[in-house]
């Protein structure tokens, strides 16, 4: 059964539901992101107002920004005539003002180990955007405080895991040194705080709430790929698409590489039977495994597909998320006045790969035998092969502007940050600057999210220290190598730590780290 606000958007959306039996979970789709986040909160306040001291969980990152935002503004404001007639508008009740403080609110996930008070902490941002924006009450609250999980005789846990390393077969093995038994008992500590951390959640009836996001591999909150559907909370490795979503929280891929993860499990997702489950995705880039999670039947290949259990479990998606389903894509082509060319060449595009032929291969038949290839047909009133010449000439054109020769220009790069530009296309940028009559500027636009850790910052500071003890280095100071008037210093820089690569060299990739350490400085 929807809810009143799911009803308002879904009629606002003009989708079905669901278009069964390809669709296995019911959708809600919007145009953007921001939009998505509104949904999601007007639900939330419409949930509450029914579960008033109701078990919630809710997701931590980038995934709820604009969800968190429009609770906030919508409660803060709630007596204002727009915020009024908004709720009026969805058909939640305006005389009835939510309150948090009675709501039971449960950790989701948490790195291990990790200092529950670092700024990357799922805690810390718990914390932050939920306790102190929203209002909740914090005695209240089920979380996975890594700082009061306990350790083996009560050691920190830089001392138990002085390399960040948890090596879970001591679960199984003898350990072979006393740093080892301190780590395997360690791990059992924690093993029994996830059993209790499950059995809490039970004895309160199981999460009547879950919103969640949905990461690269189809892990919700860290039920990766390949997860149990009856899984519990436990603690547990990660894969590698995972760690790389999470690198720049951590610091970079080789933090994330060998930090752990605790997490409730689809089993503790699932178990309240009219619990609401929401997954929310927004743009282009989830729109593989959005398709993957809600076409396919029951896999552990993909954890979202567990939902299927409960009749009250929902995808909220942008249009970009939901752009690789397949039914909603035909209806959109099927839609169209006048067919786009977009949509013609996404078509039969995909027409080829699935036939493996080029474009200028593709048959009558062929066409006639594809649901999108048949419907383009009949749209266009085109013969088919002047339909696949057209898209040729389009994708043809496309490369020969990709390799245009361009002299005496001026090209402004920007992005809204610095590896955007470069590893967005930097192909295209070494083809541009090969020609020295080019000119060429690089403008990042915002800062931050920049991750390093405070133990990384603090080795490359003791590297500096080391090297301003050396005579050679110190006498740079005389030569003025790192006045700030001297702008071909950075590109010494740069070159020495090239030539540190190229020689397989650590002493001079380090050497040159440290001189634009003391050059930033």
């Amino acid at each position: 059964m929807l809810s009143k606000v799911e009803q308002y958007y879904l009629d606002k959306s003009g989708k079905e539901l669901n278009y069964p039996p390809t669709e296995k979970i019911p959708i809600v789709q919007v145009g953007n992101f921001p939009e998505l986040g509104k949904l999601t909160a007007l639900r939330f306040i419409e949930w509450v107002q029914q579960n008033p001291d109701g078990v919630i969980s809710l997701p931590t990152g980038k995934t709820p920004e604009h969800f968190i935002k429009w609770v906030a503004n919508i409660i803060k404001n709630w007596e204002q005539t727009d915020i009024q007639e908004e709720l009026k508008k969805v058909g939640i009740d305006g005389k009835n003002k939510p309150v948090f403080n009675k709501l039971r609110f449960v950790q989701i996930d948490e790195f291990y180990p990790i200092d529950s008070f670092q700024h990357n902490s799922f805690y810390y941002y718990i914390q932050k955007y939920y306790f102190n924006n929203l209002g909740l009450n914090e005695k209240l609250g089920l979380f996975i405080n890594v700082n009061e999980i306990g350790t083996a005789e009560n050691l920190s846990l830089d001392e138990i895991f002085p390399d960040k390393v948890v090596d879970l077969s001591l679960r199984t093995r003898y350990a072979s040194s006393r740093e080892e038994r301190l780590q395997k008992q360690t791990i059992e500590i924690v093993d029994e705080f996830c059993t209790n951390y499950e059995r809490k959640i039970r004895e309160m009836g199981g999460i009547g709430f879950f919103l969640g996001g949905i990461g690269p591999d189809g892990h919700i909150g860290f039920n990766i790929k390949g997860s149990d559907h009856f899984s519990t909370t436990r603690l547990i490795h990660t894969n590698y698409e995972t760690q790389a979503a999470a690198s720049s929280d951590l610091g970079g891929i080789e933090i994330a590489r060998n930090r752990l993860v605790i997490t409730i499990g689809l089993e503790t997702i699932t178990y309240k039977k009219d619990a609401v489950a929401i997954i929310i995705a927004a743009g282009e880039a989830k729109a593989n495994i959005v398709r993957d999670s809600i076409e396919n039947s029951y896999t552990n290949q993909y954890p979202a597909t567990v939902l299927q259990r409960l009749k009250n479990a929902r995808f909220y998606l942008t249009n970009g998320a939901a752009l690789r389903l397949l039914e909603r894509r035909y209806r959109d082509v099927e839609k169209e006045e006048k067919v786009s060319r977009v949509s013609i060449e996404r078509a039969i595009i995909n027409l080829c790969v699935e036939k493996n032929k080029s474009l200028l291969e593709l048959s009558e038949d062929d066409y006639q035998n594809d649901r999108f290839g048949k419907l383009i047909l009949e749209k266009t009133g085109q013969p088919h092969d002047e339909i696949s010449k057209t898209i040729y000439n389009s994708v043809i054109k496309k490369f020969e502007d990709g390799m245009k020769y361009f002299d005496n220009e001026v090209f402004m790069h920007s992005g809204p940050h610095h590896d955007d530009i470069m590893l967005g296309y930097l192909p295209l940028i070494n083809h541009l600057v090969r020609n020295p009559n080019n000119k060429h500027y690089f403008a990042t636009l915002t800062s931050g999210f920049t991750a390093v850790t405070n133990s990384y910052m603090l080795e490359l500071l003791q590297d500096l220290k080391l090297h301003l003890a050396i005579g050679e280095f110190r006498a740079r100071f005389s030569d003025h190598y790192f006045s700030p008037s001297f702008v071909e210093g950075k590109n010494r820089d740069v070159n020495l730590y090239l030539d540190g690569i190229a020689a397989r060299s650590k002493t001079l990739k380090r050497e040159a780290i440290s001189r634009r350490l003391l050059r930033n400085i």
